[in-house]
């Protein structure tokens, strides 16, 4: 079995440390000493095994609002189905901390995922939504999600990393009925 986890973000330094590239700091969580992510058409790839499982974590280069084309070309590269995609991603629907684990959707005003669905034809794909709160004025949501994580949030963001890449990890060995089911009552 094989499956593509993307997470989004957008690369560069000045983006590196906000709430909208939790995607790429859920992935990150996968890192240890002897492994690195490196580059690769469209972003940079990551290869591990589990349980013997092949996960492709994939950290798109093509901006935010650009990911559709990173998630077509690696989806069709390595020949995978919708089922087998998981697009990691924020989400200011939820509060922080909160996880939740669905297998389709609207994108819910999320420029990420409105690529995808439209480059996909499709919004039929699980997606990993991280809950990075909505403490934000009106018309100031940009500002806010491209902002960094307040004192408060990075005081718990290593647990809630942790979480979302245990959610992973059951999605790809246990499915995503059983992940969703205990996934989705719990919150950080």
């Amino acid at each position: 079995m094989k499956y593509l986890i993307v997470g989004l973000g957008n690369p560069g330094l000045e983006y590196e440390n906000t709430r909208h590239n939790v995607g790429f700091k859920v992935l990150d969580g996968f890192l240890n000493d002897d492994i690195s992510f490196e580059s690769c058409k469209y972003g940079s790839r990551l290869d591990i095994s589990f349980k013997s499982r092949k996960l492709i974590l994939l950290k798109p280069n093509t901006f935010m609002n650009l990911s559709g084309k990173a998630v077509q070309y690696w989806m069709t590269k390595e020949k995978l189905n919708l089922n087998n995609l998981l697009v990691v991603t924020d989400d200011i629907a939820l509060t922080y901390g909160a996880i939740r684990l669905r297998p389709k959707g609207s994108d819910g005003g999320h420029n990420g995922l409105k690529d995808i669905n439209q480059i996909l034809s499709s919004n039929n794909y699980p997606r990993l939504r991280i809950g990075v709160g909505s403490d934000f004025e009106k018309g100031r949501q940009a500002d806010y999600v491209l902002g960094n994580w307040s004192s408060e949030q990075e005081k718990d963001l290593n647990s809630l990393i942790s979480s979302a890449t245990e959610a992973i990890k059951s999605f790809c060995t246990i499915g995503i009925d059983y992940t969703m089911n205990n996934l989705n009552r719990n919150k950080l």
